[in-house]
């Protein structure tokens, strides 16, 4: 079944978005001591500040260290809502996502700038699709104005982009809680990197 047609004024809204993105991510990239497309995400490697993350396997995220933030491709994201249905949406991501991380696995291991990236980390609402089956760690937010504007950034591009518009959202707000997803150097080799195959 495919989603409902979006109406002019939410395209319009979302053309503009999409304007606003094209700008940010020119910023990021001038930022960036390295950036990269792979498929569904873009990584830009910058260096972390933040308060110290202790990850699962004893690796220890300080700030001044390099680490690979993750960013969906949202343009990619609006045009598959334009013909299919959120849930379509949802499964079609996760199977990207992980196109895209053994991409940058591939990466990581081969290009002389990223030798030094500890991990990689994106910040999104929609972290149970995202970490199921990647691999991915979840940490909270500390409480602080970083906190709620990112929460306010990330429920208005949900609304923006989600076919059934803000009606739809603003019931579960409460539950949309924005979480640092974290997945160290080691994890990332030791998940995506090609299985060899013996004899």
């Amino acid at each position: 079944m495919q989603a409902a047609a979006t109406p002019f004024f939410k395209r319009w809204i979302q053309y503009v978005w999409m304007g606003w993105e094209r700008g940010f991510e020119r910023w990021s990239r001038a930022r960036s001591l390295y950036s990269g497309n792979y498929g569904i995400c873009k990584m830009f490697v910058t260096k972390y500040r933040g308060p110290v993350i202790d990850c699962q396997d004893g690796t220890q995220i300080v700030s001044g260290d390099w680490v690979g933030e993750l960013h969906l491709d949202n343009r990619i994201i609006l045009n598959m809502l334009r013909s299919q249905n959120a849930n379509q949406v949802a499964l079609r991501v996760a199977r990207l996502l992980r196109c895209s991380m053994r991409e940058i696995c591939s990466e990581i291991k081969t290009h002389p700038k990223l030798g030094q990236v500890k991990a990689l980390q994106g910040i999104t609402l929609l972290h149970r699709g995202i970490t199921h089956g990647l691999g991915f760690e979840t940490h909270p937010l500390k409480q602080g104005t970083f906190r709620a504007l990112t929460t306010s950034y990330l429920r208005l591009l949900l609304s923006v982009f989600h076919p059934r518009n803000r009606g739809r959202i603003a019931p579960h707000a409460e539950k949309l809680v924005p979480l640092r997803l974290v997945m160290s150097r080691e994890a990332l080799l030791r998940r995506f990197s090609p299985v060899r195959q013996t004899g």
